[in-house]
């Protein structure tokens, strides 16, 4: 197992996606107290530090990690709000930068939204880009789409993937799955029929493409439904009613509200497998926090592939003291 610090853990999805991969995480930093809950459920061995990254300091680990991973907030980048970018105070790029430096890790990892890959954020792309060079870092950003990894939702996201550079000529991106991603039909259909409602053979036929992108939604806004009008639409041409996530499955003699027939809720359960947690991940809180975790996690099998290329470039080398990684703790930071 290779030590790896995770920032902004969230409910978990990268954090498991990396297990599998074979990092065993020293610490887990995150500010949302049910998330932090979340991880400690699931994984009571887990170190879970609850705060914000800004008070978090990694300089205490003697350059001993092998990878800094984490999911920064969307917000600034992201289609769905103002797209301040570096000029928003939610941004934390600059502090995920500041913890690579403090550990020097032989890799990093950071997971985004699309948004980020605009044109008019190529100079701060450039600007993390060069803080990482400066560091003694290979760079580069790549779009992921989760439906590739056998995700059954469309969910492109943006990873930056950094490594020290006698590790970078061995790292490769993931190559998509052979195989497609199962339907949301397929992939749900045990779920909707478990409180043996009728219904459930014509309601998989209908949903027979893979899901739309879910919206998690932030503190400020958002509630336990499947996103705005526009998502609304496209999860009801599956045969999904998005306006509630509900707590169960449909019961037996389920039909439908009025001008949804026969269109079923999501459950808290449904969601987060078509997120791709395993059955057995439990969310702490109400439905309106749980579903918030699930919804903007970054989805484990798309971590898992992009740590197990990761892995096996960090593995890859015998010797690992090609580099002295204090040195590179030492260098000036890019203006």
């Amino acid at each position: 197992m290779l030590k790896s610090i995770e920032l902004c853990a969230g409910a978990g999805g990268q954090a498991i996606g990396l297990e599998k991969a074979g990092f065993d995480h020293v610490a887990l930093v995150e500010n949302d107290h049910h998330a932090c809950q979340t991880l400690k459920l699931n994984r009571p061995q887990w170190n879970v530090i609850e705060g914000n990254l800004e008070d978090y300091k990694a300089d205490h680990y003697n350059f001993d990690i092998d990878l800094v991973a984490g999911g920064v907030p969307c917000p600034p980048f992201s289609h769905a709000g103002k797209q301040l970018g570096a000029d928003d105070e939610r941004n934390l790029f600059d502090e995920a930068i500041r913890v690579v430096r403090e550990c020097a890790p032989k890799a990093v990892m950071l997971e985004n939204v699309r948004g980020l890959l605009d044109p008019k954020f190529s100079d701060y792309r450039d600007f993390i880009n060069a803080q990482l060079s400066d560091m003694g870092y290979w760079s580069e950003w790549k779009l992921l789409n989760a439906s590739d990894f056998g995700v059954p939702q469309l969910r492109p996201r943006v990873v930056l993937a950094a490594l020290q550079h006698e590790y970078s000529d061995s790292f490769y991106w993931p190559e998509p799955n052979q195989s497609p991603p199962p339907t949301v039909g397929e992939a749900l259909f045990d779920l909707m029929s478990k409180n043996g409602w009728d219904g459930v053979e014509d309601w998989a036929k209908k949903a027979n493409k893979i899901a739309p992108t879910l919206v998690g939604g932030s503190k400020k806004h958002g509630g336990p439904d499947l996103g705005p009008t526009r998502a609304k639409r496209a999860w009801a041409e599956l045969s999904v009613n998005g306006h509630l996530v509900a707590y169960d499955s449909p019961e037996k003699d389920f039909v439908g509200k009025e001008g949804f027939e026969k269109m079923p809720y999501l459950s808290l359960e449904m969601v987060a497998r078509l997120q791709g947690f395993p059955d057995d991940w439990q969310f702490f809180g109400k439905k309106t926090h749980a579903y918030r975790q699930i919804g903007n996690a970054f989805p484990p099998p798309v971590a898992n592939a992009v740590g197990r290329q990761i892995h096996m470039a960090l593995s890859s080398l015998k010797n690992l003291g090609a580099i002295t990684r204090k040195k590179v703790q030492e260098l000036p930071i890019a203006s």
